[in-house]
């Protein structure tokens, strides 16, 4: 590890300690990403429905990867992204966490290894999935559905329950949460898995629920959270993973089409929080594009060049498109002397490797 990942890292620890969480300690994961980016060239039969799957993602997450490519039909030959790298959520790395916006549930269940991550349908509009904590209080193998007052409501037809078997939308596996009427469950319909899709529950892939359900026993904490915006650094990178918003996802699905946001003020304070001491080395007009485009996959918004090596090229690439109202930092990196993390002073500049290519996987 490179002295400046120790400084993140360490910085990384000290923010958790801070969260009074208690109980017994267990190794936890620190790394900050898992998976890989893949191109593909795409075959005459795929469609984003099959890639998806194929690859555990979902539908959302390749739609936005790939703007303006018929996700019917993508044509053969045609470059696609499969966005398989993810920044972890800005959640302790223990238990169950749910990021609403990727669409995607993270188990650790590793102790030190990354965790099992795996894509997921939640609550369609006016049926959200809520945010918070909670705890998995009970598992069913073959569960029975058994449709609230609302659901026959608005359709009568509806049985008073559903039996196992194919009609049963909550599959072969259920584990209910305790948020009354909430439960992490398969599906019957594979296809709205990285949607909008359910009233407020969370649905995985069959294949995806039956390695879940092994894993997790009872008494499991539960976190979701609402993060579009997800930002780590890995070595001398700081990078920056931004997904459509719960709203943005809607016509994400149905057009492939969003409306483009603009950078707030609140997202602004955060990047300059994580970037720290290395502000002046943020790439504005990658963030800005970024936030516009939702891609839904991580890319390099920073670098710190190893110790000798020119940063010419990184300083104009920036400094036009510089936040007009952001706080420029006292002391410029160049004239840092040390960095100050918890109580220990850390040497700057930090001695890094030299910079390494970027592995993004290929698939023909």
């Amino acid at each position: 590890m490179s002295r400046f990942s120790h400084i993140v890292a360490t910085a990384a620890l000290f923010a958790v300690s801070l969260t009074g969480f208690s109980g017994q300690v267990f190794a936890e994961y620190k790394g900050n990403s898992i998976g890989t980016l893949i191109e593909y060239r795409a075959k005459y039969e795929d469609t984003f429905i099959h890639l998806a799957r194929r690859n555990a993602l979902g539908f959302v997450e390749m739609r936005a990867a790939n703007p303006g490519i018929d996700p019917w039909i993508p044509g053969e030959g045609t470059e696609l992204m499969i966005p398989a790298q993810h920044l972890l959520p800005d959640a302790p790395h223990r238990d169950v966490v749910i990021n609403l916006p990727e669409m995607r549930i993270y188990a650790y269940v590793n102790g030190d290894k990354p965790p099992l991550s795996y894509p997921i349908g939640i609550g369609r509009e006016g049926l959200s999935t809520p945010v918070g904590h909670t705890t998995i209080v009970r598992k069913a193998v073959n569960p029975i559905w058994r449709p609230t007052d609302r659901m026959r409501k608005e359709k009568p037809e509806l049985p008073v329950e559903v039996l196992p078997g194919p009609e049963n939308p909550m599959g072969t596996r259920a584990l209910y949460l305790g948020w009354s009427q909430y439960a992490i469950h398969g599906t019957n319909k594979p296809y709205g898995i990285g949607r909008r899709s359910s009233s407020g529950c969370i649905r995985m892939y069959p294949e995806s629920v039956l390695e879940f359900f092994e894993r997790i026993p009872v008494g499991t904490k539960v976190t979701v959270v609402n993060q579009p915006l997800k930002l780590a650094w890995i070595g001398e990178e700081l990078l920056l993973e931004a997904h459509p918003d719960l709203d943005q996802a809607i016509k994400m699905e149905e057009s492939g089409v969003i409306e483009h946001q603009k950078l707030t003020d609140a997202d602004m304070a955060r990047i300059m929080k994580v970037a720290g001491p290395f502000q002046d080395y943020l790439n504005w007009p990658k963030i800005r594009a970024a936030i516009r485009e939702r891609r839904g996959y991580p890319i390099v918004i920073a670098r710190v060049p190893a110790q000798g090596e020119s940063r010419k090229s990184e300083v104009q690439e920036v400094s036009n498109d510089f936040p007009r109202d952001a706080i420029v930092p006292k002391k410029k990196p160049e004239n840092i002397k040390a960095i100050k993390v918890g109580n220990a002073s850390i040497p700057y500049p930090p001695q890094l490797p030299q910079k390494k290519a970027r592995i993004i996987a290929r698939v023909d």
